[in-house]
């Protein structure tokens, strides 16, 4: 099977603890019926930095990634289909889909 990768963008934050744990719950509930599909869950990013060309850093990040996933889906179609499940896209997130490609000698 492909893995392809989702990248979490965006998102509101829960308003209350209780919206916080519902809203982990119902992603819990959706990683568990991926079944052996996922291969690495929400893997969260915090304290990102950028270095530009110039090797120069600075605090923050140049798009709203807030994390990745990575699944093994059968096709596209597939992937984008679990992608559409994702409980993530119910508090205004969105996900890029993109197939991961196999380097040479990997």
């Amino acid at each position: 099977m492909t893995q392809y990768v989702f990248v979490y963008l965006g998102g509101n934050q829960p308003s209350s603890p209780e919206e916080s744990k519902q809203h982990f719950e119902k992603y819990m509930e959706w990683l568990a019926s991926l079944k052996d599909s996922m291969v690495s869950p929400m893997l969260p990013l915090k304290d990102t930095h950028t270095v530009g060309s110039d090797g120069a850093v600075r605090e923050g990040g140049c798009s709203a990634m807030s994390g990745f996933s990575i699944i093994k889906a059968d096709s596209l179609d597939a992937a984008l289909a679990i992608a559409q499940g994702c409980p993530f896209l119910e508090i205004g997130g969105s996900l890029e889909v993109s197939e991961l490609m196999q380097m040479p000698n990997q």
